[in-house]
């Protein structure tokens, strides 16, 4: 039997992803509006890091992990959403065992990569409302660059993990992954041998890279929140409600769906489900984040206006 696990696993030259609908309207569909999706997402999220790179007055820590955030996510939607609109048009939906290998890694690193963002980021805002006077001096540039090194550690060391463990098992066939990209939980519904143990695995990475980021998130706004009520003024704390409020429901589409993708048992597989959640964690959070931690920002308002205004000058 495991010499036949072998042999399987040595003839897999591909895979077929089955992606969305076989209709060919609905298809054409969802390609108009995911290609619209993706342009905006990398759109906004370019104008992000632009405006960060070009406005001297945006160098400060919070906007420095925004802009790592948005580099993120621009790599993000990257790695699944092109493959996702060839597929759309394409009748040919295969992709190389080594190409699927590669998008299972980088889609892990970059996945892992912004639930330890959205910490720091929440970790930033804690010590720059909670404890102001100290702010230079624990969110120094030094500091600041370290956290994103461990950030980026964490995210290659528990992708490889993952890859590693999963790409390992023999596939005996029909090699049909029910998903628009490579995702572990899909590619493992393919292998002929025993999986609980990557399930078990699965669940113990979830808890250390998903669970304990957003507790962290919890723990950080709870403390942000307290502070919050503590302000005199009406409309400052309604203002800053507003601005957390939309910090956490952004944190919770993102980690909500990831958690119950990657910390529930095999059985629950749904491939259907697992898609729309997929789009969540992937594409949704991806889209949004401009919106919710920048273009809601005047900092960054006032940035885009002065960019906008040196153009003219200049013209």
């Amino acid at each position: 039997m495991q010499s036949l696990g072998k042999e399987n696993h040595s003839s897999v030259f591909e895979f077929i992803l089955l992606g969305f609908s076989s209709d060919s309207q609905v298809r054409i569909s969802l390609f108009s509006f995911f290609l619209l999706l993706y342009l905006i997402t990398i759109l906004g999220n370019g104008l992000i890091v632009t405006l960060i790179y070009l406005d001297s007055h945006l160098h400060m820590p919070m906007y420095y992990f925004l802009s790592v955030l948005s580099l993120v996510d621009m790599s993000y939607v990257t790695t699944t959403m092109p493959q996702m609109l060839i597929n759309m048009v394409c009748p040919k939906k295969t992709i190389s065992w080594g190409a699927c290998v590669a998008q299972m890694f980088i889609f892990l690193v970059l996945g892992i990569a912004e639930c330890v963002l959205y910490a720091i980021m929440a970790y930033d805002r804690y010590v720059a409302i909670c404890f102001p006077l100290h702010y230079p001096l624990l969110m120094s540039r030094p500091i600041c660059i370290k956290m994103v090194t461990g950030c980026w550690t964490i995210s290659i060391a528990g992708a490889l993990i993952y890859t590693v463990f999963t790409m390992h098992l023999p596939y005996c066939g029909p090699h049909k992954i029910n998903h628009f990209f490579c995702e572990v939980p899909a590619v493992l519904k393919l292998a002929c041998a025993d999986t609980s143990f990557n399930d078990r695995l699965d669940f113990i990475l979830g808890f250390i890279l998903l669970l304990v980021p957003f507790s962290l998130i919890l723990a950080s706004y709870v403390r942000i929140f307290a502070s919050i009520l503590r302000i005199h003024s009406s409309q400052g704390r309604l203002k800053s409600f507003s601005t957390c409020a939309s910090h956490i429901t952004v944190v919770i589409m993102f980690y909500g769906p990831a958690m119950i993708m990657y910390m529930r048992p095999g059985s629950w597989y749904d491939p259907e489900r697992d898609k729309k959640l997929a789009l969540f964690y992937n594409v949704v959070s991806a889209f949004l984040n401009p919106i919710i931690y920048s273009l809601r920002n005047k900092d960054v308002k006032g940035a885009f206006m002065n960019v906008l205004g040196n153009r003219r000058t200049s013209q």
